[in-house]
């Protein structure tokens, strides 16, 4: 039977849900897109009379569908060039999802995305539909035709994993802007000190460049390979200005409610550098520079007047 105007209005209505949970699971937005995309095609091949609860049918649908693509993703991502972040999303996209708890804002974080990485499908799917979209055990086991209690044991596990590698303590982000600013003025001094007292002892860089954009292959670890790698980085050359298209303008902003520099040049975002910062300093930079997942970043910032930029970089 053909769905009714009322019918496809209903999905619509939940359609951002669908992807905001399909972005946690997959780290992609256009994997996210799709997901519901495919999840409305089954909603509409479907007699909808008989569905008795509309959201947790589509719920289950799209849950299953992201299971089979972590399956298939986890192969892809071994023949990755160079290391595989996730699509980073700038404030105020609304496939961030839910942000009304300190557990769902946290649940969408650039650490604990790349941190669910780790997580088995199952871990990563019931860690997500319980710790950002609040589902009772009871419906996720309903959604992953597993027991309750094995909801519950598998919830455990994985929240057990995000919290053993995690920074250690967070700070406020009028603090965290601060930081962002510091280091953005040390990185750009070409000198290395005043970087190394910005930096945890195990800071650690990690760079995705998907084999389109030169990024290190191997992850920059400890204070002072840190300090010398970003040096570097905020250098002025003549060819990353080549690769970038020009001579970005940098931003300081939000990616995925955390800290972010963000790097545009003629309105294209080039770069999306995500700072994990602790109380002793910044433990982590994720850099994504693949342009394949920045295409969603650049049509979200061409949707704000973000200002002048703070400096232009290279």
């Amino acid at each position: 039977m053909p769905l009714t105007m009322n019918d496809v209005e209903r999905f619509e209505a939940f359609r951002p849900r669908l992807e905001a949970i399909a972005y946690r699971l997959l780290g992609s937005a256009s994997e996210a897109e799709d997901a519901a995309q495919e999840t409305f095609l089954r909603w509409q091949a479907t007699d909808v009379e008989r569905v008795e609860v509309p959201e947790a049918w589509l719920t289950k649908v799209l849950t299953n569908l992201c299971l089979n693509q972590l399956g298939s993703a986890r192969a892809r991502r071994e023949t990755y060039v160079g290391h595989w972040l996730p699509e980073p999303l700038v404030a105020g996209d609304p496939m961030l999802g839910p942000a009304d708890t300190a557990e769902q804002r946290e649940s969408v974080s650039y650490a604990v995305l790349t941190l669910m990485e780790r997580l088995s499908p199952n871990e990563r799917a019931v860690y997500v539909l319980r710790e950002a979209f609040d589902y009772p055990h009871r419906e996720i086991a309903a959604i992953l035709d597993i027991t309750e209690a094995a909801s519950q044991q598998i919830f455990h596990r994985a929240k057990k994993h995000i919290a053993d590698g995690k920074a250690r303590t967070e700070i406020d982000e009028a603090a965290a802007r601060r930081i962002v600013e510091e280091f953005l003025a040390a990185a750009t001094s070409g000198r290395t000190e005043p970087l190394v007292r910005l930096l945890t002892q195990d800071a650690i860089a990690i760079g995705d460049g998907g084999g389109k954009v030169p990024a290190r292959a191997k992850a920059v670890e400890g204070a002072l390979a840190v300090a010398k790698f970003m040096r570097g980085l905020f250098k002025p050359s003549a060819a990353k200005r080549a690769i970038a298209g020009g001579s970005p303008g940098i931003y300081i902003t939000t990616a995925n409610g955390g800290p972010a520099v963000v790097a545009v040049v003629d309105g294209v975002v080039v770069g999306v550098m995500c700072l994990e910062i602790t109380a002793d300093g910044i433990a982590v930079f994720h850099n994504q520079v693949n342009p394949d997942k920045l295409e969603r970043a650049t049509a979200r910032w061409a949707a704000a007047d973000h200002g002048e930029p703070l400096l232009s970089a290279f």
